[in-house]
């Protein structure tokens, strides 16, 4: 993440002011690509703003919310995901185990604090600090953050969080103490995904992991063009979602 001398010649938002157009963002061979502006607050509105215009926040605990627009930007698109045959064998030897669950929104406190405890892949500590838990706590309670969840003796042993807004899908973050845990969690939000024709999941920045489940990067122009019609679009009611097991058993192997 960008020093202070570079959080000097950022855009300072204000409460009431707009977020800058995306095309202001730093380009690829800056310092930080895809830095777009710091400042503003957390609020419910402000993030719906910035998701629907392809805007994410993402900051330390010492700076301010910096405001990110990445091009190109990593996208998972739903018919492009890879279930690996040994996630199949995964699923299928969990599947018949009784107290074994893939839900949504059962306990999206939890999920959110456990993936605050886990670094993101290639970083030795959290982006998730006190300031963005309670800000998505306070996007689920409106009804628009959601949570992916594997459970396994009445334990949340895995999960992800993920905004959803008509039928754009953001994925945020995961978390795992079971192997393969949040794999089998992002299995069932592509599965949700599938059933209710919503196309793809986007992934924010490249990392090794989400490339081998499929994802791949696009121009942040192509990611608008789909981000844009979906915000329109309506949403699944997520808490009330079943997993359909059957899709997996007939997927392709990979």
């Amino acid at each position: 993440m960008p020093n202070d001398t570079f959080q000097a010649h950022l855009p300072w938002v204000e409460s009431q002011s707009p977020l800058p157009c995306v095309d202001s963002a730093w380009g690829a061979d800056s310092e930080a690509p895809g830095l777009l502006a710091a400042g503003a607050d957390l609020g419910v509105d402000r993030l719906l703003e910035a998701y629907a215009n392809g805007i994410f926040p993402w900051f330390n605990p010492e700076q301010p919310v910096l405001w990110w627009s990445p091009d190109p930007r990593m996208v998972l698109k739903i018919a492009d995901f890879k279930l690996h045959r040994s996630l199949r064998k995964t699923l299928a030897r969990y599947s018949s185990h009784p107290f074994f669950e893939l839900c949504f929104d059962r306990n999206f406190d939890l999920v959110i604090e456990s993936c605050a405890q886990s670094p993101r892949e290639g970083q030795s500590g959290t982006w998730i600090v006190p300031q963005m838990v309670d800000a998505y706590k306070a996007l689920h309670r409106a009804g628009y953050a959601h949570s992916a969840e594997t459970w396994l003796d009445g334990k949340l042993v895995a999960g992800l969080y993920f905004v959803c807004i008509g039928q754009a899908v953001f994925g945020e973050s995961m978390f795992s103490s079971l192997r393969d845990g949040s794999k089998m969690a992002l299995a069932a939000l592509v599965n949700v995904c599938k059933n209710h024709h919503i196309q793809a999941i986007d992934c924010q920045q490249n990392t090794a992991h989400l490339a081998s489940m499929g994802a791949q990067e696009m121009s942040r122009d192509a990611f608008l063009k789909w981000v844009k019609p979906a915000l329109h679009l309506p949403s699944p009611d997520w808490r009330n979602i079943q997993v359909d097991w059957d899709v997996w058993r007939t997927a392709p192997n990979t």
